[in-house]
């Protein structure tokens, strides 16, 4: 193990713990907290930014009279967020662990008291041993204060707290030279920040004649990380044992390192 590690941010979206049905998988989450618990016994502490409220509430709702997206939203979130702490509760207690929820909003992390109010809550949880795990809190967010998604709290957290690793965990193996889909795509294994990967995402763009937010989204985060001096990481958070396997250097996923 990576001895010089010692805190490490992890982001799961939510296509990762989700399956085509829009069904929270109960495994994925069970793999990603066992992974968690190995790093915990060689005292690496890990945080966990972990997206699927909104299709966790959607589960206990189903359709909804709701017009209004944005309240439809925080409606999903709300009744989604405790669904998924008593899963994450209920594992980590398997694992004789400790976890605990941080809401936030945009503004909590702007420079004077909010910031450090933030700091404090995550240190105090850290000295504890308790594992954090964050999510943006939809049910009083405004627009004004939203996160773009939470591939970008999973980088405030990581600045915040000063981490050596930031692993984005998504359903693609990494960052490709086109659609992952296509045979002739490669996949990039490290990319320096001045690099000019962005091509890549365009070419796969009008390879599939549709938009890939998600990828543009987390190429520009993952590279305004890695120039925090905060290497960071795209992977696949399907793939068996990803988070331990990157931590230990191995070639998983897309490597971002300032230049």
């Amino acid at each position: 193990m990576n001895r010089e590690i010692k805190r490490v941010v992890v982001k799961v979206g939510t296509n990762v713990l989700t399956n085509k049905d829009n069904r929270i998988l109960g495994p994925v989450l069970r793999e990603l907290v066992r992974q968690i618990a190995v790093l915990y016994e060689e005292d690496i502490m890990v945080v966990l930014v972990s997206s699927g409220s909104a299709i966790a509430g959607m589960e206990v709702l189903g359709d909804t009279d709701i017009k209004d997206k944005s309240v439809r939203r925080q409606v999903y979130s709300a009744v989604g967020q405790p669904r998924m702490m008593r899963h994450y509760y209920s594992i980590f207690h398997d694992y004789g662990m400790r976890c605990a929820q941080i809401l936030a909003t945009k503004r909590d992390f702007d420079p004077g008291k909010h910031r450090r109010n933030m700091i404090n809550c995550y240190e105090g949880l850290l000295s504890e041993g308790v594992i954090p795990i964050a999510n943006e809190d939809d049910a009083v967010s405004l627009s004004m204060s939203m996160f773009s998604d939470n591939d970008e709290l999973a980088s405030l957290v990581a600045e915040l707290l000063d981490a050596d690793r930031l692993i984005i965990l998504s359903d693609t193996d990494g960052l490709f030279t086109g659609h992952p889909d296509d045979i002739n795509s490669k996949m990039i294994h490290e990319v320096k920040t001045h690099h000019n990967v962005e091509k890549y995402v365009q070419a796969s763009i009008k390879k599939e004649g549709e938009g890939r937010g998600g990828m543009a989204s987390k190429l520009k985060i993952a590279k305004g990380t890695a120039n925090k001096n905060i290497p960071t990481y795209i992977a696949n958070g399907k793939r068996e044992n990803v988070i331990i396997d990157i931590i230990n250097n191995k070639e998983v996923g897309t490597k971002f390192i300032s230049a």
